[in-house]
């Protein structure tokens, strides 16, 4: 299926600009719709007559009036950007702002979409470290591109990692992935510490799912590695960047959150260190 609706999440933070840039060029490689979505966070009346508040300002709804009348300008640059995008790369899109809680509205707002384009949590700009990202994966039933928020991404699909499992959470990223993989120099299917035998992942780990790609006319190559020093998700990113790869496609969240934060796991230092876009699908 082609990529015909990319939504991407836009705020001020200073890689915003890399963000919509690379969903751009998905969207004229696609000739796709985009959609940029900006969220702004508005505190309700209520709250000024809340627990939270030690005593109630006089006239609340003006408070609320004046914050959203700033964020609605700070908004104005973040718009007149994308509508230049838009402009120069003759896109069809339209540009939404929407009230709410940034997590929550751009996993809504990603349900009637393809594809949805975010940033990676970026724990040195307060704006940047919302869980957007993970929210994003978790709630929307969407593939989300996580763009890292250090580096510049020219190309994206054009040397493309899969991590695979042979887990529902892998198959489906996969499947997720095919529009991206049109056109692709390089797939390679990577099985990290593998099972083998008929229990596991063969005797050749990851060639049935290279197999099932050569059938969509991909040229993949299946490979293996076993790395016992570190964990599965460090092994990832080596192995990304020996490759060049320009696009990590992985499941995201075999495990339950829970476990991830105690044990760690592949999604979380994926999103934690990504030095390349990352599709993640749940």
């Amino acid at each position: 299926m082609a990529l015909k609706d990319i939504l991407v999440h836009l705020d001020g933070t200073p890689r915003c600009a890399v963000r919509l840039e690379l969903a751009a060029s998905l969207a004229v490689r696609h000739g796709a719709h985009l959609t940029g979505l900006h969220v702004i966070d508005i505190p309700s009346v209520n709250y000024f007559y809340g627990a939270a508040m030690p005593f109630v300002p006089a006239n609340p709804e003006d408070i609320v009036d004046r914050i959203r009348a700033e964020a609605m300008a700070a908004a104005g640059p973040v718009e007149a950007a994308f509508r230049d995008c838009l402009s120069r790369n003759a896109l069809e899109g339209e540009w939404r702002t929407a009230e709410g809680v940034a997590p929550v509205t751009v996993g809504l707002h990603a349900r009637y979409a393809d594809l949805c384009v975010v940033g990676q949590p970026n724990a040195y700009e307060p704006q940047d470290a919302d869980g957007v990202t993970v929210a994003a994966v978790m709630t929307s039933g969407r593939p989300v591109l996580a763009v890292p928020f250090a580096g510049e991404f020219p190309t994206v699909g054009e040397r493309v990692l899969v991590a695979w499992n042979a887990s529902r959470e892998a198959a489906r990223a996969l499947n997720d992935a095919l529009p991206l993989l049109i056109g692709a120099k390089q797939v390679t299917v990577l099985a990290i510490n593998p099972h083998r035998g008929i229990g596991g992942d063969g005797d050749v780990p990851a060639a049935d799912i290279a197999l099932h790609l050569a059938r969509h006319g991909l040229k993949a190559e299946a490979t293996h590695t076993v790395a016992k020093d570190i964990s599965d998700g460090e092994a990832l990113l080596s192995y990304a960047a020996d490759v060049g790869a320009d696009l990590i496609v992985a499941g995201a969240y075999g495990h339950s959150r829970a476990r991830e934060l105690v044990f760690g796991g592949v999604t979380r230092t994926l999103i934690a260190e990504m030095t390349a876009p990352v599709l993640l699908s749940h």
